[in-house]
Parts: structure tokens; sequence; C-alpha cells
């Protein structure tokens, strides 16, 4: 009874790290993908720079529009992070379903 209780306990322990997470990644949906530069011009000027469809896609940034494009470059790293969180407590949920015999949603 004491092994069940405590297979239980961490799958709720689980499930609420899910929830902050989850709650993580809504908060950090306003980003921006790519690396800002300013190579290659001879006055201060920016440009934030992608991978997109396999095509490397550059666009201006306005300089007064620097400093949120700069938070925004990093929200997106972030949120690369959070998801690789999520991806391993999903999986830790799908194995800890298993073992307990929990076949519904997670």
């Amino acid at each position: 009874y004491s092994t069940e209780r405590s297979s239980m306990s961490s799958l709720q322990a689980l499930e609420f790290r899910r929830n902050r997470l989850t709650q993580e990644v809504a908060d950090n949906l306003d980003f921006l993908i790519g690396s800002i530069s300013s190579k290659g011009f001879k006055y201060p000027a920016y440009n934030l720079t992608a991978k997109i469809e396999g095509k490397t896609r550059t666009r201006h940034i306005p300089k007064d529009m620097l400093p949120l494009a700069r938070r925004l470059t990093l929200r997106y790293r972030k949120l690369k992070s959070l998801l690789r969180q999520l991806d391993e407590v999903n999986w830790q949920l799908l194995c800890k379903r298993a073992s307990l015999n929990l076949y519904g949603p997670i």
C-alpha cells in the first residue's frame, strides 16, 4: 500500500511540475527566432538572422527596438529549454503511468 501511495505522490509531483512548465511556456510565447548582429555596416545598424525553412532570412531591426529584440531572442532560448524540460517530464509521466497501468491522457 505504501509503495502505491508513494508512486501516486511521485505521479502528482510530476503532474505539478508539468503544469508549472506548461505555464512557463505560455508565459514566454512572445519571442523572436534568430541571432542579432551588426556585421557588415559602417554605421550602427542591427539585423535579426534566422534559418527559416532551410533559407537564411535577415531582417532589419530599428535601433530603438534593439533592446526589445534582444529580450525576445533570449526568450526563445528560454522557451527551447523549457520545451526540453517538458519533454523529459512528459516521458517520466508516460513511464510512471505505464507502471501504474494508468492509460488516460497526460
